[in-house]
């Protein structure tokens, strides 16, 4: 009983990656989320810092996170904290001796690994650390190269790189767990895949959008603006079935010019389902067609446990869907022939993000999230621009910044409620919501920013274009 009660209070310590901070903890809450577990941190929690200390997990619980997260790059159990090495000492003296026994027996092989964030040590500096931990009662032996047990010495410099202290803000000591997915974005970075388009989305980006949906095994995911497929590749790796539709036919039958540097066409075998084979993920594939996301092709039922998707913003895709203002004659019966091509007109964003809305509340099951970015123009940015839906609370807002006057933000949805009757037509009959009617004239926003800070600078231009100010309809 006494273990049992000591096991219930330990705390876990997260060492996170200093990249796409606004996003690691909606993942990190979701993923707990995923185990029926809340966040809880304990002590003064920093949510820019690159430690946090969590309370009310087991190690089983951690273990789960890490085995998902690409925002966390190892978890530990922790045993000790302090501002100084003195209050480190203090502190690991008194955590429970019957924690530690387990993984200090004779019979047993460990190491001490020193980690700096923000400040680099000597070999020798790194050496008198470990030196110092000596009133820690280890008994095994040492092994650096197949150690059954891990430890870790870690020490916060704090995050300004042009202002590093002597000596450390905080310092940690715990049993290391396990490391989280950072490997994945290598492992499937765009730069080696298969079938890439001009907006195929970074694999980072990718990964952690399925985590905030939630993906879990055998859910069904649907994008409906597929592209070249990341996000489906993202979310089979979790083992979800996936599909999607596009209205542009050559992305979705892997035809017309490639997007890789010196290739003229694609080739016969460029499609997604190409994708899923490269990452071994193919029978998660159902399938993808050419299909206008303003007239979805889907019967009334709630089909799906996530959707995440990416809709174009208008810069390097253009928003389009089929109709015309014009009187066009259709074939008697709707009969098309294979090379017919509809006609197609604009499509306001302000309406996409409508229907994407509409179309969830609909067709996601209860409790199913909706993952999407939404482009705005920072100077007239305000929370009121994120279009809302009776059907759909808010679970997260992350602003991913792409230039001094634009940037996306991922908003992750829950279905919370089934809809009724009018619910379809609220957010465009609410009175409040004019704001959210600016995302319309977004492009034309970007471009004159773009040419203001253009004017400003030497006006470099590459093809006619500076390619490196662009937003990303997918990075």
């Amino acid at each position: 009983m006494a273990t049992s009660t000591s096991q219930s209070r330990l705390k876990y310590l997260l060492h996170l990656a200093q990249d796409n901070l606004d996003f690691r903890l909606p993942e990190i809450k979701a993923l707990l989320a995923l185990r029926g577990k809340p966040f809880h941190s304990s002590g003064d929690f920093k949510e820019k810092s690159p430690f946090w200390c969590l309370d009310g997990l087991s190690e089983e619980d951690v273990r789960g996170v890490m085995a998902r997260s690409v925002c966390a790059k190892s978890a530990f159990e922790l045993w000790g904290h302090g501002q100084t090495h003195s209050e480190l000492k203090t502190s690991l003296l008194n955590y429970p001796s019957e924690n530690m026994s387990p993984f200090m027996q004779k019979d047993s092989t460990y190491r001490i690994n020193v980690y700096t964030f923000n400040k680099t040590l000597e070999f020798v500096d790194r050496i008198k650390r470990i030196d110092a931990l000596e009133y820690l009662p280890f008994e095994g032996t040492v092994s650096l190269k197949s150690s059954q047990h891990i430890f870790c010495l870690l020490e916060d410099y704090g995050t300004d790189p042009n202002d590093i202290p002597d000596q450390p803000n905080y310092i940690y000591f715990g049993r290391w767990i396990a490391d989280g997915q950072r490997e994945l974005i290598r492992s499937h970075s765009v730069k080696n895949r298969h079938f890439i388009g001009n907006t195929s989305m970074d694999a980072g980006l990718s990964f952690i959008m399925a985590n905030h949906a939630k993906v879990n095994v055998n859910d069904l995911v649907f994008d409906p603006f597929v592209g070249t497929g990341s996000l489906l590749v993202a979310c089979s790796h979790f083992r979800a079935y996936v599909c999607g539709t596009d209205i542009d036919y050559n992305t979705i039958h892997g035809r017309g010019r490639s997007s890789r540097k010196n290739n003229t066409w694609r080739g016969p075998d460029e499609n997604i389902r190409a994708n899923l084979r490269q990452y071994g993920t193919e029978e998660m594939y159902l399938d993808v067609m050419v299909s206008d996301a303003s007239k979805h092709v889907w019967r009334e039922a709630a089909l799906f446990d996530a959707i995440i998707t990416d809709p174009p913003y208008g810069i390097r895709e253009s928003t389009r869907r089929t109709g015309s203002h014009k009187d066009v004659s259709r074939p008697p019966d709707g009969i098309y022939v294979e090379s017919h091509v509809p006609v197609t007109q604009a499509y306001h964003l302000s309406d996409i993000f409508t229907d994407l809305l509409n179309f969830s509340a609909h067709h996601l099951v209860l409790g199913g999230r909706l993952v999407y970015w939404l482009p705005v123009y920072r100077p007239e940015y305000c929370e009121e621009m994120v279009p809302p839906h009776p059907c759909l609370r808010i679970i997260s807002n992350c602003e991913q910044t792409l230039s001094s006057h634009t940037s996306r933000r991922l908003i992750t949805m829950e279905k919370f409620k089934k809809p009724e009757e009018f619910d379809s037509l609220a957010p465009l009959a609410d009175p409040h919501l004019s704001p959210y009617q600016g995302h319309n004239a977004f492009r034309e926003k970007y471009f004159c920013g773009l040419n203001k800070r253009c004017s400003k600078e030497d006006k470099s231009v590459v093809n006619g274009e500076r390619t490196d100010q662009l937003p990303q309809d997918e990075v």
